[in-house]
């Protein structure tokens, strides 16, 4: 399990890192691997159906990437995909989904 200190390190290392790359290479970026070490240790999935509810008893299946507060792309929508601070220079799916899931405001 990953400790709240290094997850917080990590969102702002990686934060900082799209920064330096610019808006126009995040969109040219790869998608995450589901078996990045970095996705692993976060549970993520590019389905939100299919993340493993034994592991997170409280994920929904309403609990997406474009409508959590770290996706970067268009909020709310259902199709295609976008950055985020905790995959650096790379893109997850709009209807993906990780443990590190915080509704948009």
């Amino acid at each position: 399990m990953q400790s709240r200190r290094r997850f917080i390190r990590t969102v702002s290392l990686t934060g900082a890192a799209l920064l330096v790359a610019g808006p126009a290479r995040a969109a040219d970026a790869p998608m995450v691997d589901e078996k990045d070490p970095t996705a692993v240790a976060l549970g993520y999935v590019s389905d939100t159906t299919k993340a493993n509810q034994t592991k997170y008893p409280n994920h929904t299946p309403a609990q997406q990437c474009n409508n959590c507060a770290l996706y970067q792309g268009k909020a709310g929508v259902a199709t295609g995909a976008g950055p985020c601070p905790l995959y650096a220079g790379k893109q997850v799916a709009a209807k993906g989904w990780c443990s590190a899931y915080a509704k948009r405001g």
